[in-house]
């Protein structure tokens, strides 16, 4: 359906050409409600090409539009504005219109567009941590916000399964367990694979990983490890595998807690197959060359402000690095998906790797100029002192700790206020992650910003919580009647108000899908339940004597709901039906 703006821009722009002015239009909400509810600029324009003082031009159109039934008043202001206030009566259809609407008048304007999104980006055989909570939240926030715009959208969580952190844990188990068959050089299909479990992989990483950083020989047996497992070392292939499913069944247990989910479970070496295609596509477009033994690409261009080195896609070791699986992964993501974008969402400090890779890419032209290639960076999550989050003892904190820890306090105070008795675990999770998710969402994605759980479980403010609580008065007002609504005619300021904001969120949403930031679609549910709070208590609703009333407020609650689960779903947050 058509936006209120959409349909009030129309009109504006019928009213220039009536008035013989051919003009650009742009109208939006007011930022100055006390006097009007939606204005115009456009006259201003007009004063060069007319020969006109703006406001006569305002003036005159203002003229015009006041003779359309949806206006109750329409004035040109100096220096020439045009103010616009709707009737009750055009706020009402508009609402009862959005009500009805399927997509609850969310624009479909993202409705053709192929979208791949890559986000989550752990490396397996470690255990997540809250490193990798913003590009989980987010990309599943934008994946969902496009999906609900008509985009056809899959996610792939591209998992780090491929490189040295693999060879890492290779060679730290086979200094632990040398007579493990998989370490025989005459290893074949067949032969026994030991069983690895998730504790264990959390223990072992972490050694190996600090044992490199000291012990020179470990480290380039560590290499080795790496290298043989890309050339498909039998043995190793098949520890890699059993590594691949205690880790993946590891992250999707957390990811399922966070209710973040992938289309795809790709990961580096499914695009190992697609490398020799990179190569040979780089080496006769003449664009590879040998460097100090590696393999690399110019990149730079004349009008880079800062340095942007050659790509390494091949290291001097003849092994693969992220900048060739990222390229080959492009590869297989125009193969099986002809996307009309991709966008990466990962943490700002890979901006310059990404830089890399695209231009490669397109140089290479195996991401033509039609297919958008975008970097959407996030900031990091801090503690108090506006460092990157550690727990108390300096170390970084498990994702799973963070869950847990989040999902008892939403459970104690579940407990202190006693109104959930049964299934409290679950109220608790979901409290818990609408706290996290809110509190991280809420910031423009490209921010810094701080943790503070006692701010993000407050139940007043801008936080999650506030909005669960709001949803679930919602449906304690529901509960007491089987009367439905109808919008009938507005009695209160308060409820114009309220229903100002429904039909002008088409707006938050549209620039959120633009900008790429869930932000928008928190401040403008924020936005909503303060409204509709301020209708709920000066306003009588299931006892108000006067049926008309009655049932527009009934049908304003029962929409209310609605607007605010549509903005909850797509930031990956599950209501409550009570708190």
């Amino acid at each position: 359906m058509q936006s209120v703006i959409e349909i009030l821009t129309a009109k504006v722009a019928e009213a220039f050409k009536k008035c013989g002015y051919d003009l650009p239009v742009i109208v939006t909400v007011s930022d100055r409600p006390d006097l009007c509810q939606y204005q115009c600029n456009s006259a201003f324009a007009g004063a060069k090409a007319y020969k006109k003082a703006p406001f006569m031009i305002a003036d005159e159109v203002a003229a015009a539009l006041s003779e359309d039934e949806i206006f109750s008043k329409a004035e040109g202001v100096k220096p020439g504005f045009i103010n616009m206030t709707l009737t009750d009566d055009f706020i009402c259809k508009m609402a009862a219109a959005m009500a009805e609407d399927k997509n609850l008048g969310i624009p479909e304007c993202a409705k053709g567009e192929k979208i791949v999104i890559d986000y989550g980006g752990p490396n397996v055989a470690k255990p997540l941590h809250i490193g990798h909570l913003r590009s989980a939240i987010i990309g599943q926030s934008l994946k969902l916000i496009a999906r609900s715009m008509g985009a056809d959208v899959v996610g792939d969580i591209h998992m780090g399964d491929w490189g040295l952190q693999i060879g890492l844990v290779i060679a730290e188990l086979s200094e632990r367990n040398p007579g493990w068959k998989v370490f025989s050089p005459d290893f074949k299909a067949g032969d026994e694979v030991p069983e690895l479990t998730a504790e264990m992989l959390n223990e072992v990483y972490p050694a190996a990983s600090a044992r490199s950083k000291t012990d020179k020989e470990f480290s380039e047996k560590a290499h080795t490890c790496t290298f043989d497992l890309q050339n498909r070392r039998e043995g190793y292939i098949a520890l890699w595998k059993e590594i691949m499913r205690v880790s993946c069944n590891d992250l999707r247990s957390n990811y399922d807690k966070l209710n973040v989910d992938f289309e795809y479970w790709y990961g580096e070496s499914d695009a190992d197959k697609d490398i020799p295609e990179l190569m040979d596509i780089l080496e006769k477009k003449g664009l590879s060359y040998e460097s100090e033994g590696a393999l690399v690409v110019d990149v730079a261009e004349e009008t880079d402000k800062a340095p942007v080195p050659p790509v390494i896609v091949r290291k001097s070791d003849k092994s693969s690095i992220y900048a060739t699986t990222d390229l080959a992964t492009l590869i297989q993501r125009m193969r099986d998906f002809s996307p009309d974008k991709i966008w990466y969402v990962v943490d700002n400090r890979q901006e310059l790797h990404l830089k890399q890779v695209f231009r490669c890419a397109r140089k290479a032209g195996i991401v033509p100029e039609c297919t958008a290639l975008e970097f959407l960076g996030f900031g990091t999550m801090n503690g108090e002192d506006g460092k990157p989050y550690k727990t108390r003892d300096g170390g970084v904190m498990r994702l799973s700790d963070m869950i847990q820890t989040v999902t008892d306090a939403a459970l104690a105070r579940i407990d202190e206020q006693g109104n959930v008795t049964e299934n409290r675990e679950e109220y608790a999770r979901k409290i818990g992650m609408a706290a996290i998710k809110f509190g991280d969402l809420i910031n423009h994605r490209s921010k810094d910003y701080i943790f503070d759980m006692d701010k993000f479980m407050s139940s007043e403010g801008k936080t999650g919580v506030y909005i669960l609580y709001t949803v679930s008065r919602i449906n304690s007002v529901m509960r007491k009647t089987d009367e439905k609504g109808r919008f009938i005619a507005i009695s209160s300021d308060t409820e114009r108000d309220f229903l100002l904001s429904v039909i002008n969120s088409p707006e938050c949403w549209k620039n959120s899908l633009s900008e790429k930031a869930p932000s928008y679609i928190c401040d403008n549910v924020y936005n909503l339940a303060v409204a509709y709070s301020r209708f709920y208590h000066e306003n009588r609703i299931i006892d108000e004597a006067d049926e008309n009333k009655r049932l527009t407020r009934l049908a304003l609650s029962a929409l209310a709901r609605d607007m605010l689960v549509k903005h909850l779903e797509v930031l990956g947050i599950e209501p409550v039906d009570r708190m």
